[in-house]
């Protein structure tokens, strides 16, 4: 029998590839997929037919238009889907650029789905929910450890509505000072998270934007032309969506301070600096932590998520609550917060994020959160070093080592071969990969935008640079072959214009419906 070899440099690989409609499309009129059977005579005597007590205008006119297909034909439905998906338990996943993908313990996901968790609700009695109230209140300590902040909230369901809360509590802040309307300028940069700028916008700030001096960084100079007194606050990440880290950061925030305003920080990825610095140290107010990203909670396709927001002890009382307090006896909901925002999202966030980021962060320990960050800054430069060996492959700004992901680019690829960023992404799932180009509009040309972070070994990043350096060469000598990829997956080629025009798309199976119909 011939022996297989298992250590080539690029990995065989062919997805399964199903003509599969919208679940819609499946629907046969009458076909079941669960019978429910009739309310026994006994419970309704006791309690009524739950649907009498409904009120007239709540009630329904006419049934749902959902699909109507049995069982059997669900299941076929969905696994073929799931066939036709890359994720990060199924490939090497370093290429969803600022999103951190990394592995999830399977442990958490344990406690995350036992009854103990799934079936909490919201409206319990406080005395009924001393556990997760516990971890939550724990969980908050142990950022305030991290961070160096006084108080967190764990309300916000994503990294962007954290933002949006540190935005309000800006406005809310000046307001509460007299200065509300005098104070009307956010400062930022242009190469950190274009959420920054459109929470601000959506509070009522003008944006003013900073862009790099030579090496990339933030232009302190011109930071010291803008600030004024409508300075509301400065907003930055750092790194940045580059992957520079401006050392300097303090000298920014000593500025925006002097003039009035508030800092606050994106620490949506934070996986190179966990117990190396803290953005108490570099001067900012607030802070948030995403924690579907360096506290390894699954990314779920877009949720359920949490961006963990922390403030220093000035701000604390204008925090969305309500926020988990502890008297030494019991824990409670503290509600009386004399200039809180209100909620940014019902009820108290995402408890089964707020318990696998606790957990994951119990199993490493003080020490462990240190080698985490050692680990995915090693990984991240061995890739980098390599990366910067391709053909046509280079990193803009400074040269030798980043901390976290890197914001690559194909330009000169693309203007010796024709090949452009969005070729090498399609030609990358015939290896089984993936990787993510950039924002939109974008501002480093032809990009491509990885992060390894801690979970992968060298063998995993070696697989993955051989198949972006399989796909440099056949650029320079095979173009169409990138250029007609896919071959051996699902992915295909869209018209991206449509992105911008409403009535291209529909979100929605009855918005289709609708839009179809006009046409």
């Amino acid at each position: 029998m011939k022996r297989i070899v298992r250590n080539q440099p690029v990995r065989r690989f062919h997805q399964a590839k199903w003509d599969e409609p919208v679940i819609f499309e499946l629907h046969q009129p009458g076909e079941k997929g669960v019978e429910v059977p009739p309310v026994d005579e006994a419970i309704v005597a006791a309690v009524g037919d739950g649907v009498s007590a409904i009120p007239a205008g709540l009630a329904r006119k006419s049934l749902p238009n959902l699909p109507e297909i049995g069982q059997m034909r669900v299941l076929r439905h969905y696994l073929r889907i799931s066939q036709e998906t890359l994720g990060a338990d199924f490939n090497v996943e370093m290429g969803q650029g600022t999103c951190t993908m990394k592995y999830s313990p399977k442990v958490n996901e344990k406690f995350a789905h036992s009854p103990k968790m799934s079936e909490l609700h919201p409206l319990q009695d406080e005395s009924t929910t001393q556990g997760m109230m516990e971890i939550t209140y724990k969980l908050d300590l142990m950022m305030r450890e991290i961070s160096g902040m006084d108080r967190f909230s764990f309300q916000p369901g994503s990294g962007t509505q954290a933002l949006f809360a540190m935005a309000s509590i800006v406005r809310a802040y000046h307001a509460s000072r007299g200065e509300g309307e005098q104070r009307d300028e956010i400062i930022t940069t242009i190469f950190s998270h274009p959420s920054q700028s459109a929470t601000a916008v959506v509070k009522g700030f003008k944006i003013i934007t900073l862009y790099p001096d030579q090496d990339g960084y933030p232009d302190l100079e011109e930071l010291k032309r803008v600030v004024s007194p409508r300075t509301a606050g400065f907003v930055v990440a750092n790194p940045e969506d580059t992957g520079i880290y401006n050392p300097r950061i303090k000298e920014f925030t000593d500025i925006v301070h002097a003039a009035g305003g508030i800092c606050y920080y994106d620490q949506a990825n934070a996986n190179g600096l966990l117990g190396i610095t803290r953005a108490r140290e570099a001067g900012f107010d607030m802070c948030f932590f995403n924690l579907h990203k360096t506290f390894s909670i699954p990314h779920a396709c877009g949720g359920p998520a949490t961006g963990a927001l922390g403030v220093s002890k000035e701000l604390e009382d204008f925090l969305p609550g309500p926020i988990v307090d502890f008297d030494g006896e019991r824990y409670f909901y503290k509600r009386d917060l004399a200039h809180s925002i209100g909620k940014v999202r019902s009820f108290y966030g995402v408890p089964p994020a707020v318990l696998r980021a606790y957990a994951w962060i119990r199993s490493l320990g003080a020490d462990g959160l240190l080698e985490v960050s050692r680990v995915a800054v090693l990984n991240n430069n061995y890739l980098y070093h390599k990366i910067m060996q391709i053909r046509g492959a280079d990193a803009p700004y400074i040269k030798g080592r980043r901390l976290e992901q890197v914001r690559y680019t194909w330009e000169q690829l693309t203007q010796e071969t024709g090949v452009t960023t969005e070729d090498v992404q399609r030609r990358m799932a015939d290896f089984g990969h993936h990787y993510w180009t950039s924002h939109h509009p974008y501002v480093i040309p032809q990009p491509f935008t990885l992060e390894p972070t801690e979970s992968y070994s060298r063998q995993e990043l070696d697989e993955y640079v051989h198949a972006l350096a399989r796909i440099a060469q056949e650029a320079y000598e095979q173009p169409e072959i990138v250029k007609t990829a896919p071959h051996a997956s699902v992915v295909h080629r869209i018209d991206e214009s449509v992105f911008d025009d409403p009535d291209q798309w529909a979100i929605t199976w009855r918005a289709y419906l609708k839009k179809t119909a006009k046409n």
